[in-house]
């Protein structure tokens, strides 16, 4: 296993292992399942998953998709999907890396990239997005599923005082109020299809409840 890039790893044991036995299969009974099969629903060809955590996207990938490769920094999440991968229905290869430098990948490799749940979390989501611009072949797919800013004022206000504050140390760097449409888009895709929509769903408003679902092509120019 090789690193994609120079700083392979960012820890947050605490958060790999909360994740991994509490969050992540919460998420899956409360739908999460049926949200990473639509993601991941026709996607052909050499794909690039970035932030793959414990490799839960893993199952569903489609048949046409020759290879993955799955880059994850957290080396307990990456150890989990190193197993995850070896029942996966596609050949995936688990490395380490940080989203926002894919240096060891030639530009124009890939036929799709996924991010799902990540674009929250990254350090740079600007540059991990200038990453797979430059890693994707043109016209190449972007598939996202991610949680976002809120749609009224009040809520993105809890947002920015969680992010200001505790969410991102709770939550191994994640923040709840990142506008992630607006963040693919800058960095030279077309949004072709988005699903807006509250996960898990609640009667009681959640600041991390607000997510999209979707894809976006990549343009020739950023």
């Amino acid at each position: 296993m090789v690193g994609v890039g120079r700083a392979r790893d960012r820890p947050h044991p605490l958060f790999a292992r909360v994740y991994a036995r509490v969050a992540g299969p919460a998420l899956d009974r409360a739908g999460a399942v049926e949200h990473r099969r639509r993601l991941l629903a026709g996607l052909v060809g050499e794909v690039v998953e970035i932030g793959a955590g414990n490799g839960l996207n893993f199952p569903h990938y489609p048949p046409g998709v020759r290879r993955v490769l799955a880059v994850e920094p957290e080396p307990r999440l990456r150890a989990l999907a190193v197993e995850a991968a070896r029942t996966a229905p596609v050949p995936v290869e688990v490395t380490a890396g940080v989203a926002e430098d894919l240096a060891g990948m030639a530009d124009a490799s890939y036929d799709a990239a996924v991010v799902c749940l990540t674009l929250c979390s990254v350090a740079d989501p600007r540059a991990a997005l200038a990453e797979l611009h430059r890693v994707l072949r043109p016209d190449g797919r972007l598939r996202f599923f991610e949680h976002v800013r809120a749609a009224t004022p009040g809520m993105r206000r809890v947002q920015r005082a969680l992010d200001a504050t505790v969410w991102p140390r709770l939550a191994g760097g994640c923040h709840t109020g990142r506008d992630a449409r607006a963040a693919i888009e800058a960095a030279g895709f077309e949004v072709t299809s988005i699903e807006a929509f509250a996960f898990p769903e609640s009667r009681l408003p959640s600041p991390a409840a607000p997510h999209i679902l979707g894809s976006a092509r990549r343009l020739r120019t950023a």
